[in-house]
């Protein structure tokens, strides 16, 4: 059975602080997880079976979160764009995080593999 995991990519310019960063990856996490629910249940099922791995890593702009969107997309794995909706220390509709998968590891690392760990 192929190795599956989550990744979590955030935006290291916006300087969010421990907590708001902390909950734009929960977002990140739980949104993807139920848009792969929807399309590639198995997936899901295997990656809870595994152990729910997930990895955190970061960016430097929304346009490189964007392309990362637009790469996973185009391999057909499920992603999750977070905006956040300005209630605390961002303007409202700042887009901070982008989560994939569950999915299997080996498909996530080709879009991710450039970013470092968080």
């Amino acid at each position: 059975m192929d190795e599956y995991k989550q990744v979590i990519i955030v935006r290291k310019d916006l300087e969010m602080s421990k907590g708001k960063l902390a909950v734009q990856v929960a977002h990140a996490a739980v949104d993807a997880t139920l848009k792969t629910l929807e399309v590639k249940p198995e997936w899901v099922r295997n990656w809870v079976e595994q152990g729910q791995k997930k990895v955190v890593v970061s960016c430097s702009s929304e346009s490189e979160l964007l392309k990362a969107y637009d790469e996973a997309v185009k391999l057909g794995l499920p992603a999750s764009l977070i905006y956040d909706a300005g209630r605390t220390e961002l303007p409202p509709n700042t887009l901070t995080a982008l989560g994939i998968g569950p999915a299997p590891s080996s498909l996530v690392d080709t879009i991710t593999r450039k970013y470092k760990l968080l």
